[in-house]
């Protein structure tokens, strides 16, 4: 997914338009890309993404640290907030952890929009691991703020 110009921009679906704002983002987002995140899928307001826990994620407890989940959750949120090409930042965030995740555990993240009315949007995040056992659920708010995600 390469660079898009204006007139392109302005003629794409919201399916084009979120696999363009993803591709984007994910230049420059080292944290996602660091911590071996995958993006599987990305849609108007959705977007799926998976990690698996290595070692280096392991707490005190020897399971996964729950900053490590949340990264995931939000960084899931951020593809789903600003898929629909408009610049959008976490205004807060709020995580529940219900199981614990393991080493080798392949945690999937799917976010999706409940709400986004005039700048404000609304998303939740369901986190499970391979055998479809939620591991965490997230709740975020996000604000639109100036500029396009692709810069058009």
């Amino acid at each position: 997914m390469g660079a898009v110009d204006m007139s392109e921009a302005e003629s794409m679906d919201p399916q084009e338009t979120a696999r363009a704002a993803a591709a984007a983002m994910l230049e420059g987002d080292l944290c996602t890309k660091d911590l071996g995140m995958e993006i599987l899928s990305v849609g108007p307001g959705v977007a799926t993404l998976a990690m698996t826990v290595r070692e280096d994620m392991l707490n005190g407890h020897g399971t996964c640290h729950g900053g490590m989940i949340f990264t995931l959750a939000d960084s899931c949120f951020a593809y789903a907030c600003n898929s629909h090409d408009r610049n959008a930042v976490a205004v807060s965030c709020l995580i529940d952890f219900v199981a614990p995740a393991r080493l080798g555990d392949v945690l999937t993240a799917v976010a999706r929009e409940i709400s986004l009315v005039g700048r404000n949007g609304l998303y939740d995040v369901a986190v499970s691991n391979q055998d479809g056992v939620e591991v965490a659920h997230f709740r975020g708010k996000c604000r639109i703020i100036k500029g396009s995600v692709t810069g058009k």
